[in-house]
């Protein structure tokens, strides 16, 4: 009878036992493990020798399970890391198969969140998709690369977390295809016209692009593997503290603001060899070309994307009361604008003000192109071509228009540090373009990574010279 209720509670799961379910001691050796989500209770089973599965693979270094259908309930997860943590205390750690698990519901966690949108209630109120693979990109950036602070080769164990979690991130793009028409001939000779798929233009085009960037930023960083110099924390209490504190006293300058949170590099006392300086020099020349180059192609991503109507609803009525009496004024004189010299007579003295006045601009800039649009009556093919021309000079709000985006271009330029306006974060907030956020992200995440390298290179080179400077 008991035999009979667990058969019974087998088919009310949905579950068919298989032939070989009758006899329990049967223990093929060339069965393979595999996992689903099947409900909220979250059940893993193992299938049989016939039925592989594409999610696991074939291992020696433990006894496999049954061949059965054998159904348990998924331990917690909390349970599984402590499990994982005291792993060591086991006298045989290849017959623990508790590290398989965990990384199993570690990938069945982050597809989850995936899917609900990093809504756990599952309400349907979480974030789109685009918007959910943008945060897993950033967040992955960020538990790889936060801790990584030094010029030094990545952690083999990140560097590989980094590779396979992009490239699960990334296949997304695989699918995202557009259709074209083909011709193909059949057998009898008749030509016919199909529609065949190919990648969509923009990730044809940008992705191979962001990864062999990708590749040359892990490939410089692992190029310092043996160095001239070496790193102190700022808690060191080294017999040559002094010279430590002066080092820091002379990196503050060279990083524009305090961050104590950052080792602090040391050089030898007659400061670094000819070779050592050539080579980092020529890893911040390629560093900094990566920069460009990722910037680049975020830019042009960010340009690409809608404008929200959220953003478009919070524009200020006029764009003098966005700039202000000063800027206004500046910007209305008849004479020739120089957005150089007006950047000048602002004395911006630090990041946040620049990216407040980049704010400002941008949406007076929105506004006088909305203005500008309501004064002509025409059709919208008929304005697109009027703004793809000439500006007119006898509209006002054009010319400033043109003006603001000027001096908006020239404020990036200045503070390549700037971080994203407000209309770049609302454009990434309501994005629904999967495809945009993935390549968005993707290149971000490498602008930051470059831009950290080459400030890495900068506090080297530079404690090099005043090393050398204070010898002589």
């Amino acid at each position: 009878m008991d035999n009979l209720s667990n058969s019974d509670e087998n088919y009310d799961l949905g579950y068919q036992p298989s032939p070989s379910s009758v006899d329990q001691t049967d223990h093929s050796p060339t069965g393979t493990t595999g996992f689903s989500v099947t409900s909220s209770d979250s059940f893993a089973y193992f299938r049989t020798s016939s039925e592989v599965s594409g999610f696991s693979e074939q291992t020696d270094d433990w006894e496999t399970p049954s061949p059965v259908w054998m159904l348990r309930k998924t331990p917690n997860l909390s349970i599984l890391r402590t499990r994982n943590q005291h792993k060591h205390l086991s006298e045989d750690k290849n017959d623990d198969p508790e590290p398989v698990d965990l990384e199993l519901e570690m990938m069945k966690e982050r597809f989850s969140k995936l899917l609900l949108g990093e809504d756990m209630s599952g309400s349907g109120k979480g974030v789109s998709t685009a918007v959910t693979i943008s945060n897993s990109i950033t967040n992955l950036y960020a538990s790889v690369f936060g801790p990584h602070l030094r010029l030094e080769p990545l952690n083999p164990e990140k560097k590989l977390i980094w590779k396979r979690e992009m490239n699960c991130l990334l296949s997304v793009c695989d699918y995202i295809v557009e259709f074209i028409p083909e011709s193909q001939n059949l057998h009898d000779g008749t030509t016919v016209e199909v529609m065949a798929s190919i990648p969509r233009s923009d990730i044809y085009i940008n992705l191979p692009a962001l990864r062999k960037l990708d590749t040359m930023l892990l490939d410089i960083l692992e190029s310092f593997q043996e160095t001239e110099f070496r790193y102190v924390e700022q808690g060191s209490m080294s017999g040559n503290s002094t010279r430590l504190g002066s080092f820091r006293r002379v990196v503050q300058p060279q990083r524009k603001e305090e961050k104590w949170w950052l080792p602090v590099p040391c050089v030898p006392p007659g400061g670094l060899s000819d070779k050592s300086r050539k080579h980092l020099k020529q890893k911040r020349d390629s560093s900094n070309q990566i920069h460009k180059a990722a910037m680049a192609i975020n830019g042009n991503l960010l340009a690409e994307m809608e404008i929200p109507d959220s953003y478009l609803a919070s524009l200020p009525k006029s764009g003098k009361a966005s700039l202000g009496d000063t800027i206004y004024r500046y910007m209305c004189t008849p004479d020739k604008f120089s957005p150089k010299h007006l950047l000048d007579c602002l004395n911006i003295s630090s990041e946040h003000e620049a990216l407040e006045l980049a704010d400002r601009v941008e949406a007076s800039m929105y506004t006088w192109r909305r203005k500008a649009c309501m004064s002509h009556s025409k059709s919208s093919w008929d304005m697109v071509k009027d703004f793809m021309s000439d500006i007119d000079r006898s509209d006002k709000n054009q010319v400033l228009a043109e003006r603001a985006e000027v001096l908006l271009f020239c404020l990036k330029q200045r503070y390549p540090e700037l971080s994203q306006t407000s209309l770049d974060t609302c454009k990434i907030q309501y994005n629904k373009d999967v495809g945009q956020a993935i390549l968005e992200s993707y290149s971000r995440v490498l602008e930051a990574l470059a831009f950290n390298t080459v400030a890495w290179i900068d506090d080297v080179l530079f404690v090099d010279k005043s090393t050398k400077s204070q010898d002589k």
